[in-house]
């Protein structure tokens, strides 16, 4: 990367604290790319003989979903936690229910329900670990810079979807799925042990000044109704989950598209995958620089400029046209969750964000799965193409309306915007509280503010 690229990311490169997590997060970032390929491809070795879709479904299911339900049912113990306790906790559970698989394993007790059970179980904490992230984020760095540093963390996920699964597929012929997910429990442990290592001091006092006795903290779906209070994040999260429910039907859609229509090979359809993929790691790249830009308008902007990518897909533009533009796709899809978790905590205090972050994670980890149905009978009734034409134009539909609704002043662009001691008081703002400053709540235009890097 050029030295102009890295600007926005130097402040926090610079951060301590961060500075020693990111060796860490991109190792369980690489961990999570390889299990892309490994959880589906143990599922099929562990299925019965005629039901290996179905099983197949359900770990990828089990990987993802009972999060949403760790969101509601854990709310009254974790809500009131810091960053990174809610972080070290799930990489801990991860590392310990994706661990206990090659013990089964070893133990000759592995079948396809205890894997799938195991699945689940590692992701019971996950919609809470990514708001700890985020939220130690908020805790340690001013605001102009949080739009940076999320980006900085969804770009080591977008390069792991690169490498991962070409480096799963090697280790899976020469040692066995089984040990590609011994490797992403590994990649959890290193995780775990750096948010140990790295804060237990910070956490030590955090914990002393915060706890709260078992079943005295906020209520289980607190995340829910600070949400429905705001407009602003309440139409946030509807434009999140309406966005990846929509997409949801390519996954369907995209391969029957590929191999029917195109009469084209698998190889085909990594091309466009990966072609994604390298746009989105470009995009994650490129989010940082967009700090000075008003955050509603910006979402609602890559809402329908991914639309209109993937327009050429369901037009049926030949490959040397639809093949760029779905790395186009991607590269506009990188800074949607960057931008949407720096609006999150822009409005929302530091007390209470890591519970809407988790009820926001718990919303749109359903929305792909469920579009994904959807894509099952919409492919069956109207075709692949037309499947694909439908997406492209209802997001296209959605991000022109809500360009539409962010452009029109209303209540939830001139509500106030709470903040609290959102990190180190940076000298260089006058309006920046101090860690020690009580919370308060001051009018702040809704958008990244530029300042010195």
């Amino acid at each position: 990367m050029t030295p102009a690229m890295l600007l926005p990311y130097r402040p926090v490169l610079g951060q301590p604290v961060l500075r020693r997590l990111l060796p860490g997060l991109a190792t369980s970032a690489l961990g999570d790319g390889l299990a892309l390929v490994a959880v589906t491809w143990l599922a099929l070795q562990l299925a019965p003989d005629g039901q290996r879709g179905t099983w197949t479904a359900f770990a990828v299911a089990a990987y993802t979903l009972p999060g949403a339900a760790g969101t509601v049912l854990l709310g009254r113990w974790l809500g009131g936690r810091s960053g990174a306790q809610l972080a070290g906790w799930d990489a801990t559970v991860r590392a310990a229910a994706l661990g206990a698989i090659p013990v089964a394993h070893l133990a000759g007790v592995l079948d396809v329900g205890l894997y799938v059970a195991l699945l689940a179980v590692s992701s019971l904490l996950h919609p809470w670990g990514s708001a700890g992230r985020f939220t130690l984020v908020a805790e340690l760095l001013p605001q102009r810079h949080h739009l940076a540093a999320n980006a900085l963390l969804g770009v080591f996920g977008q390069a792991a979807t690169i490498v991962g699964p070409p480096l799963a597929g090697l280790l899976i012929a020469w040692v066995g799925a089984v040990w590609v997910i011994a490797v992403d429990a590994a990649s959890f442990a290193v995780l775990a042990a750096s948010y140990r290592l790295v804060v237990r001091d910070r956490e030590a006092a955090a914990v002393r000044d915060r706890a709260a006795p078992a079943g005295a903290g906020p209520s289980r779906t607190s995340g829910f109704r600070i949400i429905a209070r705001d407009r602003s994040l309440l139409g946030l999260l509807s434009l999140s989950f309406a966005f990846f429910f929509l997409f949801g039907p390519f996954y369907v859609a995209m391969p029957v598209h590929v191999t029917d229509e195109l009469r084209a090979s698998a190889g085909t359809l990594a091309a466009y995958y990966t072609a994604f993929g390298v746009g989105s790691l470009l995009g994650g790249l490129l989010t940082g620089h967009l700090r000075g830009w008003p955050l509603r308008t910006t979402l609602a902007g890559i809402v329908a400029l991914f639309g209109a990518a993937l327009l050429p897909l369901g037009l049926g533009a030949p490959i040397v046209l639809s093949l760029p533009a779905f790395a186009l796709a991607g590269l506009v899809w990188a800074p949607y969750q960057p931008t949407a978790t720096a609006l999150f905590q822009r409005r929302a205090g530091t007390v209470d964000l890591p519970r809407v972050l988790a009820a926001n994670g718990a919303v749109t980890v359903l929305a792909v799965p469920l579009g994904t149905m959807l894509g099952g009978p919409a492919t069956a009734l109207l075709g692949a193409r037309p499947t694909l034409l439908a997406c492209a134009v209802t997001i296209l539909a959605l991000g022109l309306a809500a360009a539409t609704a962010a452009a029109r002043p209303g209540p939830a662009a001139r509500s106030t915007e709470r903040t609290g001691p959102a990190g180190p008081h940076d000298p260089q703002t006058t309006d920046q509280p101090g860690p020690h400053d009580p919370p308060a709540r001051v009018d702040v235009p809704d958008r990244v503010r530029p300042g010195a890097t």
